[in-house]
């Protein structure tokens, strides 16, 4: 597996992720590959071409391609991972996660974030943000860990009424067996998770496929090397246990929103 990454200049762990068919395998990836495992004969290299075309014909087929004109690259990998991994530990500073936000409260983010112009952009985005929430019902939902700063609850976005409405939406969710909400109050004082918002995204089994996303405004970072992975795990269990217990946590979350309402 070493040597494999070093063929295509990667991490062991995407190496992992090709090999079970959580990532497509690229034309340029599958010739280095294949010259890496001396696969020389034209027969045996076609019919992994081939194979490896429709398997990524049929990826290319998810609901989120329809949306390809306002979903960047690091976006759009994002949703194909949601859509095969199955848990997301997710903290937030300042915002309320994409697979919790109202049809409002999405609208208002993405309007300030002036990466849309139009109003046909902004509403395929927000629609894009709604169909990921899907993950999170059917037969066999994701589980999804967020730790939210007080900021998330108390920055208003979009005004009293949407805010009023998500936070609702939120304690609602934060009561589906699959989801747990923590708080992390500001009277907790300072805190290694204070610098920034990250997710991490967990596959069946196998932790060394597990992955961290960092957002910039200027796009996503990933990263997958054990070290930083691990680094990551680190600062969120340090979040979650500084953080209130659930139950205290849907309380504040409803009592906040009562405040909205007022």
């Amino acid at each position: 597996m070493a040597e494999a990454a070093e063929a295509l200049d990667c991490t062991k762990g995407k190496i992992s992720r090709l090999e079970n068919g959580h990532v497509p395998v690229r034309a340029p990836d599958l010739a280095a590959l294949m010259h890496a495992y001396r696969v020389h004969d034209p027969e045996t290299r076609d019919r992994l071409s081939a194979i490896a075309l429709r398997a990524n014909r049929r990826r290319r087929e998810g609901w989120w391609h329809q949306y390809g004109s306002v979903l960047g690259d690091s976006y759009r990998d994002q949703i194909e991972l949601e859509a095969i991994c199955d848990s997301v530990r997710t903290y937030e500073v300042q915002l309320i996660p994409g697979l919790f936000q109202t049809a409002e409260y999405g609208r208002a983010v993405t309007v300030a974030s002036r990466a849309w112009q139009t109003a046909e952009e902004i509403d395929q985005f927000v629609q894009v943000r709604l169909a990921r929430q899907q993950r999170l019902t059917g037969d066999e939902p994701m589980e999804l860990w967020a730790v939210l700063a007080e900021g998330v609850l108390r920055q208003h976005v979009g005004g009293p009424s949407v805010m009023h409405a998500q936070l609702e939406q939120l304690a609602a969710m934060a009561e589906r067996p699959n989801i747990t909400v923590q708080v992390l109050p500001f009277s907790r004082g300072a805190h290694s998770g204070m610098f920034g918002p990250y997710l991490l995204l967990s596959f069946p089994q196998v932790t060394s496929l597990d992955l961290v996303l960092t957002e910039t405004p200027t796009g996503n970072i990933w990263m997958e090397r054990e070290a930083e992975v691990a680094y990551y795990r680190g600062l969120f269990d340090d979040a979650r246990t500084t953080a209130l217990p659930p139950t205290e946590s849907l309380a504040l979350i409803r009592r906040i929103a009562k405040e909205y309402r007022a």
